[in-house]
């Protein structure tokens, strides 16, 4: 079972920036493809981004490309998600998900997942 600790969020100007965090409980996890889903009020869930376990493949959805950039640390059980440029339709909660491959993550299938940290984004 993996657990996943995340941090950041908050409230934020339009145009600010913010970083979000999440380190997985147990080093398999470093096998695992890694990132952050979100939910807006009304809307389906969707992969904001997604980064394979060596860190060497991301996906990002259309809408955040350009200003959104994920990583992993060396150790590869930490994800971070910057988020730059916000915009009042970035506000969301944020999980943080790991587990499985790359393919079935950004299909929307990972196995473990963060509790969520909301992100809110003023006009």
């Amino acid at each position: 079972q993996v657990q996943l600790a995340e941090s950041g969020g908050g409230l934020v100007q339009a145009g600010g920036s913010m970083r979000l965090s999440c380190t997985a409980s147990v080093d398999a996890a470093s096998t695992y493809a890694m990132g952050w889903f979100r939910q807006a009020p009304g809307k389906e869930r969707e992969v904001a981004a997604a980064i394979d376990w060596d860190g060497g493949t991301t996906y990002y959805v259309d809408s955040v490309k350009g200003r959104f950039t994920i990583t992993r640390d060396d150790v590869k059980t930490t994800v971070f998600l910057q988020m730059n440029s916000l915009k009042p339709e970035d506000t969301a909660i944020y999980y943080c998900a790991s587990g499985g491959t790359f393919r079935s993550f950004t299909r929307g299938k990972p196995d473990y997942w963060g509790q969520g940290t909301q992100v809110t984004v003023s006009a």
